[in-house]
């Protein structure tokens, strides 16, 4: 099972992505662990995690998260903005597992 984290602000509209990418990794057959992190939180949850997505209000991250979690082979990206706004479940779902195949 893949585990994904989403790196956010607070969480709220994040927790929405998160069910909408279930739904579409349920379709696509696809087992994972999908979790919305605020961004304090974000180190407690990184054990286990294959792939850490960025919403696009935290991605000045990227450039600490990549420091943080390349020697540990966790690749880091920023959530699409447009798949973001339109909580394009699938859309972010392909870009997760195209990084998590990449790794």
């Amino acid at each position: 099972m893949k585990k994904i984290v989403l790196v956010c602000s607070a969480g709220m509209s994040t927790s929405l992505l998160v069910v909408k990418m279930k739904e579409a990794a349920k379709k696509q057959g696809e087992e994972v662990e999908i979790i919305a992190v605020p961004e304090v939180e974000a180190k407690q949850h990184i054990k286990g995690t294959d792939l850490v997505l960025l919403a696009p209000q935290v991605r000045y991250l990227l450039n600490k998260m990549k420091q943080d979690l390349d020697p540990l082979g966790i690749p880091v990206a920023v959530i699409d903005g447009l798949l973001y706004g339109m909580f394009n479940g699938e859309g972010v779902m392909k870009q997760a597992m195209a990084l998590i195949s990449n790794k």
